[in-house]
């Protein structure tokens, strides 16, 4: 069973969010477990919710969060959709992908039941892609709903390859964009390196060898 950790449920299930999502959804990897005390940290320092999603086609899958009570326009949990375009976790997921899976991805009918305040044009959104590679995190402002500003950067593994994008989250009438960036960012940059690392090293540990069977 896959689980993620959620600040009003700790216990909250992956198992129908991840059925049939294939194996980018880790499997079975403790990577939530390597995550919870990075992202508690986080809140405790930067006083906002912080979220990890990852993608499943022109759609991202929020899987993990720690939240602070906020009134906000829109109802986040474990399992949520957004469409990723308009959202800081998935633009960081699009710009990790290659030219024909990006296609592919944005090929893709969504699933998320939000009707988002904005729509990009491609060539917007390259743009947009394009400067995320070259900076390493993605700004969303009031792209998905009036009032929701956050900023997103990668989750790699032990090989480097993104796997999932985590973000800050404010109210955009309290957190200026500067203060996102020159405050939050930072910080979410530092949690997100060592949830990264500490994954990277569970993926090295040592293997247990599988007991022998039958008689020597």
């Amino acid at each position: 069973m896959i689980t993620a950790f959620h600040a009003d449920n700790p216990r909250l299930t992956l198992t129908e969010v991840a059925a049939g999502l294939g194996m980018a959804y880790i499997g079975a990897l403790s990577l939530w477990d390597i995550a919870r005390p990075h992202m508690r940290d986080l809140v405790a320092a930067s006083g906002e919710s912080t979220s990890m999603a990852q993608l499943d086609g022109s759609d991202i899958v929020y899987v993990a969060r720690v939240a602070v009570p906020r009134i906000i326009t829109l109802r986040v949990q474990i399992g949520t959709r957004f469409p990723a375009q308009v959202t800081s976790q998935g633009k960081v997921l699009l710009a990790a992908l290659d030219p024909d899976a990006l296609g592919a991805a944005l090929a893709q009918p969504g699933r998320s039941r939000v009707e988002p305040r904005v729509r990009h044009t491609r060539a917007a959104l390259d743009a947009m892609l394009r400067e995320v590679r070259a900076r390493g995190w993605a700004l969303a402002d009031d792209e998905l709903a009036p009032g929701i500003r956050s900023v997103a950067v990668p989750i790699r593994d032990g090989q480097g390859v993104v796997r999932a994008a985590m973000n800050v989250t404010v109210h955009s009438a309290e957190t200026s964009v500067e203060t996102l960036v020159d405050q939050h960012l930072p910080r979410l940059i530092k949690a997100a390196s060592a949830i990264s690392a500490d994954w990277a090293r569970w993926q090295s540990r040592p293997q247990a060898e599988a007991p022998a069977t039958g008689s020597p």
